[in-house]
């Protein structure tokens, strides 16, 4: 547009849009592609107490679309409001809006499609004795009802969406793409609402049927068939309620993570939504045991009081807005991290978080070299060294590996003196096991006992599924990594002023951010100051961090506490320090370990914490059941 027809467009009149225009217009924001008019009418069938509802669609829902329900029905006089904008059953009064408790509540859904498609509205309300039909073809908003047959329920039939607005139509992708969408809108639904019956058809062909759910195991298996049989194997149950919120749903364990966010359901109260506080808060609760650039795969479910979130953001209604976001944060956060926290081998294996061992405390020191690793002996019974409680804080340069030699003469000298005589066969391994453990009923350990070393890199371990294999550098990275943060976490961040303050020039909102959360930086060993309208000053820092890593981190930090209201930047750059440390400081490959070392490092395995991947999201085992073995060798075939 240039600039005399922008100056010809500012001298027009003002005019109120004719109700056609309009319609198009708030079209524009419901309705996308044919996904969203399939969003909208579930929407209202689960409102209106629907049990069974079906999807038919033609050319992934542009030809044409059909959704039938067995809910209440609309009644004759109701229909052409029904088509009408602003009219709604579902909010009365402003109370209600407050706590919305159904998925719509607009007002603007049939409305909008009707005035971008041929669209035909069948119903019959449970205390009428026949049913009604009101059509429109989007040229004029007043429909034609005529009596049609139909049992107690609703239809909604779109046919040709956008034909009168070809701008939009043009937008539209490929059949296959359109379904596309139209499928993952399903299946968002069908993973909220448990006791309804559901199906989708595509062009003649049934793509899901899904019989309605009644306990948890039928839910697993709707999951299963919408999600895939590999993320319910390879996840976890978790539930938590803690005051008035609740967490409940499926994990998917770190080592099922995907290439792309693809796999990500989050439901609040039943509404599927993204939000951007949950992200975070999953992102976190992840981030140590995630392999970089994957993302994790998850079906959870979040309650709370309708009044403590804020439906009414979004025109499609995929957002909300807690109104006590730091709250939700931080449960979110803290339980998905313990959550995660317990995927020890015995939890992967049992995949019940009720039955997960207690993650071991004990701080062992790191070798400076490739001295022999702390051991358990080979009955299973702790044979480590004292612990020790010393722990040297590393200078803030962190690039010599001599930060982690803190104890190796000791350990060699412990170990030589200690070590017990090595029994390499299996089943002597388990009868010491269980002289230890009267108990008949006592199981293997997860891990098996070890049989020996392939090529100085992995252990080969056996258990009562089958073989176990171990990356031992990784595993040994784990432990040690862990043993490190909780020494740390015991004790208070050391700190040291500075000799002259350094200056961050910030914005307003980070300067109110760094004055009213300057406590969360005193947790880390920090005293940040405002000294100005747009201005603070770092007066004290943790010995931890080396000088260039200090205003990045600090202007991190008050990045998150603007957008999140927490911020955890400096735990993160602490443990990255420390998984450096780690990293350095555990067994190396072509290290040769004698069967007890190995079956030292199997326990640690099993009592650690988040032992099932490195430090850097790799995993540290892989278990083939005979099953497995028995395939590859073609046996019973």
């Amino acid at each position: 547009m240039d600039k005399t027809e922008q100056a010809q467009l500012g001298n027009r009149a003002i005019k109120v849009l004719s109700p056609r225009l309009a319609n198009q217009i708030a079209a524009g924001e419901v309705v996308e592609r044919p996904a969203s008019v399939v969003k909208e009418l579930l929407e209202n069938s689960l409102d209106a107490g629907a049990k069974r509802i079906q999807v038919d669609v033609e050319q992934g829902g542009v030809k044409r679309l059909l959704v039938r329900d067995d809910g209440h029905g609309i009644r004759e006089n109701e229909l052409p409001l029904a088509l009408s904008r602003h009219a709604t059953s579902k909010i009365y009064d402003l109370d209600e809006l407050e706590g919305v408790a159904s998925l719509g509540f607009r007002g603007e859904a049939l409305a909008s499609v009707s005035s971008v498609s041929r669209l035909t509205l069948s119903s019959r309300h449970l205390d009428a004795a026949e049913g009604w039909q009101a059509r429109t073809d989007g040229r004029d908003m007043v429909p034609t009802v005529t009596p049609a047959a139909h049992p107690v329920g609703t239809s909604v039939e779109v046919c040709d969406l956008f034909f009168n607005t070809p701008a939009r139509r043009k937008f539209l992708k490929t059949e296959k793409t359109e379904f596309g969408h139209l499928e993952e809108t399903f299946k968002r639904v069908a993973l909220s609402q448990w006791d309804r019956f559901l199906s989708l058809k595509h062009n003649g062909k049934v793509i899901h049927s899904l019989a309605a759910c009644h306990s948890q195991a039928e839910q697993e298996k709707r999951i299963a068939q919408l999600c895939s049989a590999d993320f319910m194997q390879q996840s976890l149950y978790v539930e938590v309620e803690h005051q008035g919120l609740k967490l409940w749903g499926w994990l998917g364990l770190p080592t099922f993570n995907r290439r792309q966010a693809d796999l990500q359901y989050f439901f609040v109260n039943g509404r599927p939504v993204r939000d951007r506080v949950v992200s975070h808060a999953v992102k976190q609760a992840y981030r140590d045991v995630l392999f970089h650039g994957r993302h994790p795969a998850y079906v959870l479910y979040f309650d709370l009081d309708p009044t403590g979130v804020d439906v009414n953001v979004h025109p499609t209604k995929h957002e909300v807005r807690f109104r006590d976001a730091r709250t939700v944060h931080d449960f979110l956060f803290r339980t998905l991290h313990k959550a995660l926290a317990g995927v020890t081998p015995e939890a992967q294996k049992q995949a019940n978080l009720a039955q997960m061992p207690a993650a071991s405390t004990a701080w062992q020191q790191p070798a400076p070299e490739q001295g022999t690793i702390a051991l358990r002996d080979n009955a299973g019974s702790a044979t480590s060294p004292t612990p020790r409680h010393d722990l040297a804080w590393p200078s803030a340069d962190t690039s010599s590996t001599q930060t982690t030699a803190l104890d190796g003469a000791g350990t060699r000298s412990w170990l030589a003196q200690s070590r017990p005589a090595p029994i390499a066969n299996v089943s002597e391994q388990i009868s010491a096991y269980k002289n230890l453990h009267p108990d008949p009923d006592a199981e293997v350990p997860p891990l098996g006992f070890a049989l020996a070393q392939v090529h100085g890199v992995y252990i080969l371990a056996q258990n009562q599924e089958g073989m176990v294999l171990v990356d031992m550098h990784a595993a040994h990275e784990r432990i040690t990594y862990e043993r490190m943060k909780s020494a740390m976490d015991s004790q208070d961040m050391p700190s040291q002023p500075v000799l002259v303050p350094a200056t961050l020039n910030v914005s307003q909102r980070e300067a109110d951010a760094a004055e009213e959360f300057g406590g969360v930086f005193q947790n880390f060993g920090f005293d940040i100051r405002r000294t100005g309208p747009e201005q603070v000053s770092v007066m004290q820092v943790p010995v931890f961090f080396s000088a260039q890593q200090i205003e990045n981190l600090v202007r991190d930090v008050l990045a998150e506490l603007v957008q999140y209201d927490t911020s955890d930047a400096i735990l993160a750059a602490r443990n990255e320090i420390l998984s450096t440390m780690a990293c350095h400081g555990s067994v190396r490959a072509n290290r040769k370990l004698t069967i007890p070392e190995m079956n030292g490092l199997l326990r640690d395995m099993e009592a650690t914490e988040r032992s099932g991947q490195c430090n850097h999201g790799r995993p540290t085992w892989v278990q083939l059941s005979m099953h497995e073995l028995d395939k590859l060798f073609m046996r019973g075939q």
